[in-house]
């Protein structure tokens, strides 16, 4: 799981900003799911879980912004 974390976190900034749409961001909400499973962090499972299922209509603005400004997708750890 961890090369796959470091590979989401080396694509280029464009290539993240689209997996950040709306049907695309599920993508990310895996990712932060894979960070949460590797960190071995209850809550952030959950709240990934939660995320990917309930919230992925949500998050995708919240995504591209924050990947535009920082370049990071922004999550609990």
């Amino acid at each position: 799981m961890s090369e796959l974390i470091k590979t989401f976190d080396k694509l280029p900034k464009l290539v993240k900003v689209i997996l950040a749409l709306p049907v695309l961001d599920i993508v990310w909400a895996v990712y932060r799911l894979c960070r949460s499973l590797e960190k071995k962090s209850a809550i952030g499972i959950v709240l990934a879980i939660l995320m990917l299922f309930f919230c992925p209509a949500i998050f995708w603005l919240v995504d591209i912004i924050t990947l535009l400004v920082i370049d990071k997708v922004v999550w609990i750890d």
